[in-house]
């Protein structure tokens, strides 16, 4: 069986394989009716605002993959290299793809079709400085995963243009992101008007959930069923969709191994019109300064969302409220609980979001203007049964959950990126 993989709050997770009883007893031993407690505890993970905030408002249809639109307990998420990564051009895959070995301390996080994020090393795209990203499109029985470096510069030569990845040394941080399933894919690895037309790509998101026959019909105490399993498959495919609407690097890419195009949606981070310096000390000078940044110059709505990581929420925490900036009441609105930042110039509804932390930013945050965020879906968020006894392959009941969408901000001037001086 494959070996299980551990979760954020030492959970037991199985991956690239259906759940029987035999791997089932060796990942969670209290499962299965032996001597066991009479409870299960399930994990629940960080919270998803961006996902939660485009499911409660309403989304539109997209006819294609390409959205053109005009513009005035989980898995852990993170590990770090076991060895240096020897970057440059990489083993050509035809297609002008180059494939890389990366090899990390917890290979066994990361399933073919994955996303990774590497935060601390950056790219030139666009004219802009951007984290590197990697799309997984294989695993080694041994060690070691490949991968393409999705946004890395290009070069030309004698054969051809291909990316040129940059090298990283042993203890790099990498995070692991959403997957990105190719249209043909039915399977996925277990477990105002603008002055400019922008587009962005539909991901396929996708996850697996499969328990063998003879582990459904098993005596368990803890009532665990396929749905209970689909639950926590949910909150773990949202925790990394949430990571590709902020941080995602838009990209159609060809998979080798398929033999596909593979659609990589674009962030909401790079989306942002403006951009505004965090300094070392924050203070009600910069809070105010940073109200009349987000609420002036026709800039959207007068009440905003503030996305920030742990170190700027901590920064704002230990301002005094003044006549000038009142605060922080807590407000409850699309489920989620905020603390509510009140100026002259307009509200802030202020909420930590840990995706920050796990990318990179934890120093810094988004101002979000909700009315000008559209969700396009593609593919409406589904479960699929499939019968995989039929179709002889395993004796296993399985559905697996999908759902193509993007995120796309219709004016890039009503959000902006705040981003830490510190940095």
């Amino acid at each position: 069986m494959e070996n299980p993989v551990n979760g954020t709050d030492g959970g037991r997770h199985i991956t690239s394989a259906p759940l029987t009883t035999e791997n089932a007893s060796v990942a969670s031993p209290a499962l299965l009716r032996n001597a066991i407690d009479d409870r299960i505890v399930k994990i629940r993970p960080m919270s998803t605002p961006i996902d939660q905030l485009s499911r409660c408002g309403s989304a539109r249809s997209a006819a294609a993959m390409t959205v053109d639109y005009y513009s005035v307990d989980t898995k852990l998420t993170e590990t770090t290299l076991a060895e240096d990564f020897v970057g440059g051009r990489g083993k050509d895959r035809g297609n002008g793809v180059c494939v890389h070995e990366l090899v990390t301390a917890a290979d066994n996080i990361f399933d073919v079709s994955e996303t990774i994020l590497v935060p601390s090393v950056t790219v030139e795209a666009g004219g802009k400085q951007v984290p590197l990203v990697f799309y997984v499109v294989g695993k080694s029985t041994d060690k070691g995963l490949e991968v393409v470096a999705v946004n890395a510069p290009e070069q030309t030569d004698m054969s051809g243009t291909h990316p040129i990845a940059p090298s990283m040394t042993k203890g790099t941080r990498i995070i692991r992101m959403g997957r990105a399933a190719t249209e043909l894919d039915v399977q996925s690895p277990q477990f105002q008007a603008l002055p400019r037309k922008a587009s962005n790509f539909c991901q396929i998101f996708k996850m697996q959930v499969e328990q063998s026959t003879l582990f459904r019909i098993a005596d368990k105490e803890a009532g665990w069923t396929l749905s209970d399993q689909e639950e926590a498959a949910i909150i773990d495919m949202r925790l990394g969709m949430e990571k590709n609407f902020l941080f995602g690097s838009r990209t159609r890419l060809f998979d080798p191994v398929k033999g596909e195009y593979v659609y990589l949606t674009g962030g909401i981070w790079e989306q942002a019109g403006d951009e505004m310096a965090v300094p070392e000390k924050v203070d009600e000078a910069f809070v105010i300064s940073l109200c009349r940044r987000a609420f002036t110059g026709n800039n959207g709505s007068k009440r905003k969302i503030l996305l920030a990581g742990s170190g700027l929420i901590e920064a704002l925490s230990r301002i005094s409220v003044s006549h000038n900036i009142q605060g922080l009441a807590t407000t409850v609105r699309w489920g989620i609980e905020f603390k509510e930042l009140v100026s002259n110039f307009g509200t802030l509804y202020v909420v930590h979001s840990e995706m920050f932390d796990q990318c990179g930013h934890a120093d810094d945050g988004f101002v979000l203007d909700p009315n000008y965020m559209t969700k396009y879906v593609h593919i409406p968020f589904q479960a699929e049964k499939l019968d995989l006894r039929k179709s002889g392959q395993r004796n296993t009941d399985a559905v697996v959950l999908t759902e193509a969408s993007c995120l796309v901000l219709r004016y890039p001037g009503a959000h902006m990126r705040l981003v830490s001086e510190a940095a």
